[in-house]
């Protein structure tokens, strides 16, 4: 599942192009997770601003209203001046004056959704839950340790939940864990302040660098150049169960965890 980093990697690779760009055409494939919100021929001649981030959400803004893209489990976008032919599992074309946009989604988790605005019902209902965002000055040390004195559920699914902050998937938290010596199944509540503030630190520099090696690429990840990301070949833990500790040399170990499979080393990270 694209998480924060490919998401983020996504956007860079694709929003000074599309800045600025007139909406020739919008068209739909196969429904998607919810459905559009408008009739697509109401956004014929309306212009791309800025594209943000929120969480996993891509906020493509427009002169009259927003549009929100989620990459769901499979799905990854293509930002070009001309695209082969529409496959089985495109079901999202942007056609601008300067490029087409298309995502790419075999299973259908992802959405395209358009909100008049930002306090628009339908925007508030996917974004207000949303936690910090960790690449952001507001996510502060002390608030996220005083945030966590509250969570009693193991902190590896407290950093999943995304309602404290936001964007830490399965890859990035199991490997901010071992950063901070945590072990994931840990109640929440019983972090200390000093281990709470190097999970903060951990959380910020395993997503830039994350961010900085495009993101990573499992299965079919690319950015909307194409371009694969190159984090797991880095990872510490994620996907590395019974190889050796990149520190210590002990095997990794892997548990599961509310459906995900959590990677960490018994030996530097304690409970």
């Amino acid at each position: 599942m694209p998480e924060l980093p490919e998401v983020e990697v996504t956007r860079r690779s694709f929003a000074d192009r599309i800045a600025g760009a007139q909406i020739l055409a919008l068209s739909m494939g196969k429904p998607l997770r919810w459905p559009l919100g408008c009739d697509p021929l109401t956004l014929t001649g309306r212009v791309v601003g800025s594209v943000a981030r929120r969480g996993k959400y891509l906020l493509v803004n427009l002169d009259e209203g927003v549009l929100l893209l989620h990459l769901g489990m499979s799905g990854s976008l293509q930002f070009a001046p001309s695209l082969p032919q529409r496959g089985v599992h495109d079901h999202f074309e942007l056609l601008t004056t300067q490029g087409l946009l298309r995502l790419h989604d075999p299973r259908r988790f992802g959405a395209v959704v358009y909100a008049p605005s930002l306090d628009d019902v339908r925007a508030v209902k996917l974004l207000g839950g949303l936690g910090v965002e960790p690449l952001e000055v507001g996510f502060d040390p002390l608030l996220f340790y005083r945030a966590l004195r509250f969570r009693r559920a193991p902190i590896k699914q407290v950093l999943l939940a995304g309602d404290i902050v936001v964007g830490v998937g399965n890859i990035y938290a199991s490997e901010a864990l071992f950063m901070a010596g945590i072990h994931p199944a840990l109640r929440a509540d019983k972090l200390s302040k000093p281990r709470a503030q190097r999970l903060h630190a951990a959380i910020v520099s395993v997503l830039q660098r994350a961010v900085a090696l495009g993101g990573s690429t499992l299965r079919d990840f690319s950015s909307a150049e194409g371009q694969s990301g190159y984090f797991q070949l880095d990872a510490m833990v994620y996907g590395r169960e019974g190889q050796p500790c990149r520190v210590c040399g002990a095997p990794i170990k892997s548990i599961r965890q509310g459906q995900r499979s959590t990677f960490f080393c018994q030996a530097c990270q304690k409970k």
